[in-house]
């Protein structure tokens, strides 16, 4: 685990940054380049990309603190200053399903009101998102945050991380599930398989249902191997519960498979005309 890959003076350059960094980076490149041979200005792309880049970092952010409430109570300020109370620089603390469903929200407002085509651009852009969950989970890896369980007879396919990590400190001396990445494993067959549905394609918007899908399930499943704290958990099953990100993810599904209705009964009526 490396949460710092190295220091410049005072200047610390750490893994989950780099990695979030390099996922918006890539994304925008693989995003301007398909745009280009959909019929898309790329500088289009470029512009939607800052709003997408603000709105996943404050979606984030926000999420986490609503659940979090207890952890900036006394020193609230620490919620939005990268300048921390404790010393610290930077922003720690996210959750990207908040950042995912922001960015849907403020991308379709952005859209519109640059009378732009939402579901075009979507599925110019869900593949670069697939990308980002692969390389971000890796960040998260080498920064020992959002963890597994600890393992049960599963030695083999377990992680034990440092004291000085997140994962370390919750959990001192215990071999953990890797959730991260395996998180990071569903993001890369969801950058694959949209890059190979679109062969499929049959309307605008099918990526954007796909992954929508795709990302739901992975994620879903995923979570019951992810430790959460309690006040993510919405509802109680046992020794394992509900997290708040599988009820999201849940909603992405059926929002998802929607989509899909959606467009294959406009293809049936536009056939039957």
């Amino acid at each position: 685990m490396y949460p710092v890959l190295f220091r410049i003076g005072a200047l610390e350059i750490r893994a989950y940054g780099l990695m979030l960094a390099l996922s918006f980076l890539i994304g925008i490149y693989l995003s301007a380049k398909r745009a280009k041979s959909r019929g898309i200005d790329p500088n289009q792309i470029m512009d939607l990309s800052v709003v997408l880049i603000i709105s996943a970092i404050v979606g984030s952010r926000l999420l986490y603190v609503l659940f979090h409430l207890e952890e900036f109570r006394g020193h609230w300020l620490d919620t939005i200053n990268p300048f921390q109370s404790d010393g610290q620089i930077g922003i720690a603390g996210l959750t990207v399903l908040g950042g995912i469903i922001l960015c849907f929200i403020s991308s379709i407002i952005y859209l519109r009101a640059k009378k732009l085509p939402f579901y075009k651009f979507a599925d110019v852009m869900m593949p670069a998102v697939g990308l980002g969950i692969f390389l971000t989970r890796i960040g998260c890896f080498l920064n020992g945050c959002c963890y597994g369980l600890p393992c049960e007879g599963q030695g083999h396919l377990c992680v034990t991380f440092p004291f000085n990590s997140a994962a370390g400190s919750q959990f001192p001396d215990v071999p953990l599930i890797p959730a991260q990445l395996y998180s990071s494993l569903y993001g890369l067959i969801i950058f694959i398989t949209l890059l190979l549905a679109e062969r499929w394609k049959k309307f605008d918007g099918f990526l954007l249902a796909l992954f929508l899908i795709l990302y739901g399930v992975a994620r879903f499943i995923i979570d019951f191997y992810r430790y959460y704290e309690d006040s993510m958990v919405i509802l109680s099953m046992g020794d394992r519960g509900i997290s708040l990100n599988q009820g999201l993810s849940l909603i992405l599904i059926l929002v998802g498979i929607i989509l899909l209705l959606i467009g294959y009964n406009k293809i049936k009526r536009t056939s039957s005309d």
